[in-house]
């Protein structure tokens, strides 16, 4: 694939993640598609707009969404290695298991770029574990340790209601409108440990879960069609623009995921531009575990980071959060599922 990279400053290297701003000639990045629709199945199949509202699809709970962002929050920071981090996980396994999905916890004790030694702990959530056609939807469940980006006090730490929670609170409250999906269409919810501990200087150090899961997936033989992450997605000024990274591996899924978006009327938040790619959980699963995957995540043009002015500071907290921007997404996923 052919494509333009435009350096600039304040782009090159940030506290927390490298992105590079992405100037991409939509039409050349399409091509890469050829390459993945030959591993595709039906769920390459997608209606036009026209078709969409006439497909019978549930009715996604924002403000449910958001009570679950709050419970959450309300363990505190679910930072690797404490008793909220902890006990996050337990309730996480209980909700998912009393929906009727098989839970599997993918454990192990792996070493930090920091020296620092933790028990990874990826949640999959399975219905329909024997089909053989699967979606992926994922969405990491840590809170970065230290507000890092913070400029008053870059040493505590924060709620991550957006950074973490939001992705969450989504794919929890989506596994209550799974029970009528047909049953050889096989669902996974990954969530995805040690996402965010890493450091910029430090290669591949961040999304550690979605390395170890791609390296080491949860079942035998284990392939996905395509597969969706949510990442920072539920601050009420969210920007969802096609992320590099996407564009790259999987260009006409990513179009055909806004394109729902637009159709429900989201166009004001799933914006059909391209933008900078974002070494998250995504990046991985595409480059390990050559599943398609598409990022749906909150990046902003303003500003030096790239990422919303809340990211990795103590204003990450849940009144930054929006129930109609939960909505947007939750209805989109849904819309993607039952169409």
């Amino acid at each position: 694939m052919i494509f333009f990279v435009l350096k600039i400053p304040g782009f090159h290297r940030r506290p927390a993640r490298r992105i590079l701003l992405l100037s991409v000639f939509v039409g050349i990045a399409l091509m890469q598609s050829c390459r993945w629709e030959e591993k595709g199945n039906e769920l390459d199949s997608q209606p036009l707009p026209s078709e969409i509202s006439s497909v019978l699809v549930p009715d996604f709970q924002g403000d449910s969404a958001l009570a679950w962002v709050e419970r959450q929050v309300a363990f505190g920071p679910r930072i690797p290695g404490t008793k909220a981090h902890r006990d996050c996980g337990d309730w996480m396994v209980q909700i998912l298991k009393q929906r009727g999905l098989q839970v599997i916890e993918q454990k192990d004790r792996l070493t930090m770029h920091d020296g620092k030694t933790f028990e990874l702990r990826n949640l999959i959530a399975s219905l329909h574990p024997k089909a053989e056609k699967r979606l992926v939807l994922a969405a990491h469940w840590d809170t970065r340790p230290l507000a890092d980006m913070d400029p008053a006090t870059p040493k505590a730490t924060f709620d991550g209601a957006n950074d973490g929670a939001s992705g969450v609170a989504v794919l929890l409250e989506l596994s209550r409108h799974l029970d009528s999906l047909p049953k050889d269409m096989g669902i996974d919810l990954v969530f995805f440990d040690l996402e965010d501990y890493g450091a910029s200087e430090v290669k591949d150090s961040y999304g550690i879960g979605a390395q170890y899961w791609s390296k080491h997936p949860h079942a035998a033989g284990y392939r996905a069609a395509k597969g969706i992450l949510l990442d920072m997605v539920g601050a009420v000024d969210a920007r969802f623009c096609w992320e590099g990274h996407s564009l790259q591996f999987a260009p006409e899924w990513t179009r055909q995921i806004w394109q729902n978006a637009q159709a429900l009327g989201y166009g004001d938040l799933f914006v059909s531009v391209p933008c900078q790619p974002v070494t998250d959980d995504h990046y991985y699963v595409n480059t390990i575990a050559g599943i398609p995957m598409v990022d749906i995540i909150d990046l902003r043009s303003e500003g030096s980071t790239g990422f919303p002015p809340h990211w990795h500071t103590r204003a990450d907290k849940v009144d930054i959060v929006s129930k109609r921007t939960l909505k947007a997404v939750g209805q989109t996923l849904l819309q993607v599922l039952y169409r």
